[in-house]
């Protein structure tokens, strides 16, 4: 249900005229159907996504978090040989500001680039040298783009064998920045436009994490988006996306309700989309909107982020 929390959250903040412009790609025919229903264009295709995990990642790494990385590669190469650009994200992803002003803006002195990424926040050397997240990223359709997303896909069995999409992509950007002259633009880890995971679990950016919970009118008054990176479930992110006031999907519609629950005819009738953000307190220690002192941590011994 992840991604019906980003649509109603999208509409609450006046973004509606935008989602008749996303193409989700759905990996089995339930979140399809959910979707289509929310009133977003969705795509299913079996003979790609039918081996495709239904359930949810356990951890980082883990078989089910290697398919879905293949899923995608395989729909980032299909709208690439359309001749489309594009923003790809996955739905950890919250909006403040219409992220594509930013990438349309010909006097954005980061205009002149093929592709952009978030930092991933994570320096190792295996993420060297663009330390790139594929979670949130943007891509202007070009000959050199085509290629790469082509070649991307012929070394898919990297992704099964690293366990990993970004690992072999910035090893190809590499590559192609080399060989092509395919120009790359990451974001600073602190720059305050397109923050993630790595903004939220530091305590140095409480601050920002703060202006941006209470309506961004400081140090994050020219944030975008938000991407819950950095996080190891689909459970935390939920909880941490409640804590940050971000989450609009009523519990009527989540409570209770295992995944062969989720179906079209049972969500029927039923108004989903909160107008109001549902705040959760899970854990003392993280960015939250509203003090969360009383709740345990999420790592032993953790001091109250508050």
């Amino acid at each position: 249900m992840s991604q019906n929390s980003v649509i109603c959250n999208a509409r609450a903040k006046g973004f509606e005229n935008l989602l008749s412009e996303i193409l989700l790609f759905a990996t089995d025919q339930a979140t399809h159907d959910l979707a289509t229903m929310m009133g977003i264009t969705s795509i299913y295709i079996d003979s790609v996504f039918s081996e495709m995990p239904e359930d949810a990642a356990g951890h980082y790494l883990d078989k089910n978090f290697r398919k879905m990385m293949i899923a995608k590669v395989y729909c980032i190469h299909m709208v690439s040989m359309l001749g489309y650009d594009i923003l790809f994200q996955d739905v950890d992803v919250v909006w403040y500001q219409n992220p594509l002003t930013w990438f349309h803006n010909t006097s954005n002195p980061h205009y002149d680039f093929d592709m952009y990424f978030q930092d991933d926040g994570n320096h190792g050397l295996f993420y060297a040298p663009y330390s790139a997240n594929t979670g949130f990223y943007y891509v202007r359709n070009n000959e050199r783009t085509q290629h790469f997303f082509n070649s991307f896909l012929m070394i898919g069995d990297r992704v099964i064998a690293s366990g990993s999409h970004q690992i072999p992509l910035i090893s190809l950007l590499s590559e192609y920045a080399s060989l092509y002259g395919l120009r790359v633009k990451t974001w600073e880890r602190n720059q305050i436009e397109f923050p993630g995971g790595y903004n939220f679990h530091q305590r140095k950016h409480k601050n920002f994490m703060k202006d941006l919970m209470s309506g961004g009118t400081g140090s994050a008054k020219d944030t975008y988006i938000f991407h819950m990176s950095w996080t190891n479930s689909k459970s935390n992110k939920i909880k941490f996306l409640q804590q940050m006031g971000e989450w609009y999907l009523e519990d009527t519609c989540v409570e209770g309700w295992g995944w062969d629950d989720w179906s079209v005819d049972k969500l029927k009738g039923k108004n989903c989309c909160a107008a109001a953000p549902v705040v959760t307190c899970h854990y003392r220690d993280k960015p939250s909107k509203i003090p969360c002192k009383d709740s345990p941590p999420i790592d032993k011994g953790a001091r109250s982020w508050w």
